[in-house]
């Protein structure tokens, strides 16, 4: 291929995302409704798919010794089952009264808050026209937040029955994701034209490496994470200890962003006690992210992903403005599966060219 080809196909390849950028921008509006509809699916398949992964290694386990397949997922399943619910039951008390205690303390740190804030404005008058309005633009838009998250807090509770359902039909997914994987895979195969068969099954074989590793370490990381964080906040004497480990654990599952809003509350909750506690609290944080980004995730995770910084980060923006927070968490793996999607076209086209 000489020079001008390349150059025209190369102009062309980018004439080409432009087109698509600027077409999904003319339908944004439909596909958001569509993906409105389309999320009461996505999240028991996606909640079933990582109960999958997370027991199907032991699934294997017990099949490699000759246990049928059905029985071995039943035995997983109970034990799994029985597990969540033990460790439900004993943590459901310390988190209410956690809650109870927050509850008691909320409205004299809401007037710690107020009167910062009454200081904050009071003293506006000797800041810069331009800082005084940026801060006055972040007042607005916090309050509008709150009243955001307060209405969908609303809307959720409203929808108890909705998450029950869904709640109730997840086991079920997953149990037969487990026994019939390998034949919806067998199937998925079948549907290919013959001549790529053995390329889509080499496809869908790295997907599910990619995807159950990704799983599987993601969670253990951020189990590792809540213990620690916990741990730590003990260890200082902050209040609220396990309410906020569980919420940064919980955040650690979106790259990069996830441990900043996870420490948020639990850095402004010690600064309204007073500001010793705030510089306890954001130790034991950074402490446990080093632990995380220079021991745990390099040794749980490995670079199994491969991906490079800028692309995770893309990713992130471009899942957060579709999907908001369910598109954060699975703009990573979805990126993952795209890559191997990608690399495996690659190879099919190569010994074409």
């Amino acid at each position: 291929m000489d020079v001008s080809s390349r150059t025209l196909r190369v102009v062309l390849t980018v004439l080409a995302v432009l087109l698509c950028i600027y077409l999904f921008g003319q339908i944004r509006g439909f596909i958001y409704d569509i993906w409105g509809i389309l999320r009461a699916l996505v999240i028991p398949f996606l909640v079933a798919l990582i109960i999958t992964y997370l027991l199907e290694p032991l699934v294997n386990l017990l099949t490699a010794r000759r246990v049928p397949r059905g029985v071995a997922i039943i035995v997983i399943y109970c034990a799994f089952i029985l597990s969540m619910v033990v460790a439900v039951l004993n943590a459901i008390p310390m988190i209410n009264r956690q809650i109870a205690q927050l509850g008691q303390h909320l409205p004299a740190l809401i007037a710690q808050a107020d009167h910062w804030l009454d200081e904050l404005t009071r003293r506006k008058q000797y800041l810069p026209e331009a800082v005084r309005k940026g801060i006055e633009s972040s007042l607005q838009q916090s309050e509008q937040h709150l009243t955001q998250y307060a209405a969908g807090a609303l809307t959720m509770l409203s929808g108890t029955i909705n998450v029950l359902f869904i709640a109730f039909t997840i086991p079920f997914l997953a149990f037969y994701m487990l026994k019939d994987a390998k034949a919806i895979g067998r199937g998925i195969v079948k549907l290919s034209p013959e001549r790529y068969r053995d390329d889509v099954t080499r496809t869908l074989r790295g997907i599910d490496e990619t995807l159950g590793s990704y799983v599987r370490g993601q969670l253990l990381v951020m189990l590792a994470v809540g213990v620690l964080t916990y741990a730590g906040l003990l260890v200082v004497r902050m209040p609220y200890a396990l309410l906020l480990a569980l919420f940064l654990a919980l955040s650690d599952l979106i790259p990069y962003i996830g441990p900043v809003i996870g420490a948020a509350p639990a850095v402004l909750l010690a600064f309204a006690m007073s500001p010793q506690m705030a510089l306890k609290v954001l130790i034991v944080i950074v402490i446990v992210q080093q632990a995380e980004g220079n021991l745990l995730s390099p040794q749980i995770m490995g670079r199994s992903l491969k991906l490079h910084p800028m692309a995770i980060v893309a990713a992130l923006l471009i899942g957060g403005e579709v999907g908001g927070m369910l598109g954060l968490l699975v703009a990573v793996p979805v990126l993952a599966v795209l890559k191997v999607v990608w690399q495996n076209v690659r190879e099919i086209k190569a010994p074409i060219e």
